[in-house]
């Protein structure tokens, strides 16, 4: 079907050419909103006749007058209808749906792939500083974020997955200080860890018992490894700096841990303070000064973002205090600038298109560094780079709410999450819906073994398949000769029907990296599984009839090697026994 489409798209753009020489219309197919109005659909008579100024449905009839002359439209189009103000639906010979198999067990894995080319994507996501165990946030960015690098690897792209953090900010300077009193014996509740909710100095401790297992480690002078770092504790409480490295080291590892066991992996670790030591910030700050984009009030420095869209001009640099000895100190760079001057070290590294995954609470900083990168006038094209914006997931057991890991001290963690069902469930659960949308993270629900269960709903699916596949081998099939099999005998409703939907997986690919939608997979799985249980429900497979059987032999191995491919893009396997 996959040959039928593009064949069927270079007739309709031949036809168009013919029919309507005027129009500058780029062809395209779309699904039909109903399945009982066909299988293909062209909407250029709509669209072509208010420009050309003609009636949609005498446009709509020279198109198909033009088409029933094309070669592959007599080959594989069995009637072609006009409806409505002017679509035009088509119904496929059967021989086109049928192909889809064929084409299936000949490209494998790559089914649906398209060819290598030199574009490269970098895609950033989790991004957690290392001053806690990750939360069910972070796995939702996790889970996004690598079934998206993996949608734009099917389209050829070339992916860097990165992790950006900060290693020697404020909130470090917090775990370091928590540390350092769990070494001295403290802890939450003593006079000198405030915990009072109201009390804004209580705000610069963390709680979690991690923070004990810290200490305890520090003080045995343990050695600890992350993928990106590697420090040895000195066991000395006054060593201060050595606390903040071995817990930023010792908290880098614990997520590592994490994110292996989500089955998530990352190319290149970016440190904030990188941007600082490197001087990127400085040139980044110079280069918006020298392009007249800043001004001076108050004592701070201002970058004119409203130049660019924004609601507001922004503060690059706060103003300067006066100590108690009189001296002036500089304030501080806002946490927007390094974010400049990283996505202009981004754009230097060559990436031609940057996504980032960020929880939805990053929406305000959208504009103004967009801001900052066309004021910086380093080329970098308008609304560089693309976001993706997740909402917080709210976890459900034993039907109420969990708010508190005893392990964080204040909130679920991922671990949590994949210890108490399964790394499967947490993968398929969290890319299910739209990233924008509020998802209840059901745990009674992703340990259920039936269909209200999506991911057992589809990995129930494979494992039936499998599971024919073996019996008819035993019973002396070759699965090496399905390839061979007639699949002109696949003609049942059901067949017929689970065939259009694997002929939609590699149109779906494209149009769920496009739009930056993982979710799509998810859906389409479940359609697929929907598919296929309809048809086990309808007909037998291991029959007597040798050809037939092997066809629809051939048909379940597709259908099983689409369902692998579609769930191990999400990160999530394919049992063939349940």
């Amino acid at each position: 079907m996959i040959q039928a489409k593009r064949a069927l798209l270079s007739a309709l753009d031949d036809a168009l050419r013919v029919a309507l020489p005027d129009s500058s219309y780029i062809p395209v197919f779309e699904a039909p909103k109903q399945a009982s109005h066909g299988d293909l659909a062209c909407t250029a008579a709509m669209q072509l006749a208010k420009p050309l100024k003609k009636n949609p449905r005498e446009l709509a009839q020279a198109l198909v007058d033009a088409l029933q002359q094309q070669p592959a439209v007599q080959q594989w189009v069995a009637s072609m209808e006009i409806a409505g103000p002017g679509f035009i639906n088509l119904r496929l010979k059967p021989e086109a749906k049928q192909a889809v198999v064929g084409e299936v067990l000949a490209e494998g894995k790559r089914f649906g792939c398209l060819p290598e080319c030199d574009r490269k994507v970098l895609v950033e996501f989790v991004s957690a500083n290392p001053t806690g165990p990750l939360h069910v946030g972070h796995g939702r960015q996790g889970a996004l974020g690598d079934a998206l690098c993996n949608l734009f690897e099917t389209q050829g792209l070339s992916v860097t997955r990165e992790f950006y953090y900060n290693d020697a900010g404020v909130q470090i300077a917090t775990l370091t200080h928590s540390t350092q009193l769990r070494i001295q014996g403290f802890k939450p509740g003593d006079d000198c860890w405030p915990t009072d909710p109201e009390n804004p100095e209580s705000k610069k401790f963390y709680n979690g018992e991690y923070i004990a297992d810290i200490a305890a480690d520090f003080l045995a002078k343990k050695t600890v490894k992350a993928d990106d770092r590697e420090f040895t504790a000195s066991g000395d409480v006054d060593d201060a700096e050595g606390i903040r490295q071995f817990a930023v080291a010792y908290l880098r590892h614990e997520q590592d841990l994490d994110l292996q066991a989500f089955g998530v992996r990352f190319d290149n670790y970016y440190l904030e303070s990188s941007l600082y030591t490197s001087g990127r910030v400085e040139q980044t700050v110079k280069k918006l000064v020298d392009a007249g984009k800043t001004f001076e009030e108050g004592g701070a420095l201002w970058l004119r973002s409203t130049d660019y869209g924004d609601d507001k001009d922004r503060v690059m640099k706060k103003s300067g205090t006066v100590g108690a000895d009189g001296r002036q100190s500089d304030g501080g760079y806002t946490y927007f600038v390094p974010d400049v001057a990283y996505h202009i070290a981004k754009w230097e590294r060559g990436f031609q298109q940057v996504v980032n995954i960020q929880g939805s609470d990053h929406h305000g900083t959208i504009a103004r560094v967009r801001a900052g990168l066309q004021a910086a006038g380093v080329g970098i094209p308008q609304g560089w780079p693309d976001y993706v914006l997740h909402k917080m997931v709210t976890v459900m057991k034993n039907g109420e709410e969990v708010k508190i890991s005893k392990r964080a001290g204040s909130y679920v963690t991922l671990r949590d999450l994949i210890e108490w069902t399964s790394k499967d469930a947490v993968r398929f659960f969290l890319i299910s819906r739209k990233a924008d949308t509020e998802f209840t993270f059901d745990v009674d629900l992703a340990l259920k073994t039936n269909d209200e269960n999506p991911v057992f709903y589809v990995q129930y699916a494979h494992a039936r398949m499998s599971k024919v596949l073996r019996d008819w081998a035993e019973k002396g099939g070759d699965l090496s000769a399905l390839p061979k099999a007639d699949f002109s005998l696949l003609k049942a409703d059901t067949e017929l029907t689970l065939m259009t939907r694997l002929a939609e997986y590699p149109g779906m690919l494209t149009l769920a990296a496009q739009g930056l939608a993982p979710h799509d997979v998810a859906f389409y799985l479940r359609d697929l599984a929907g598919a296929f249980h309809s048809y086990y429900a309808a007909e037998r497979f291991l029959i007597d009839e040798v050809e037939l059987s092997r066809a629809r032999m051939a048909l379940l191995s597709a259908t099983a090697q689409v369902l692998r491919n579609g769930l191990a893009l999400l990160g999530v396997s394919a049992p063939e026994k349940m």
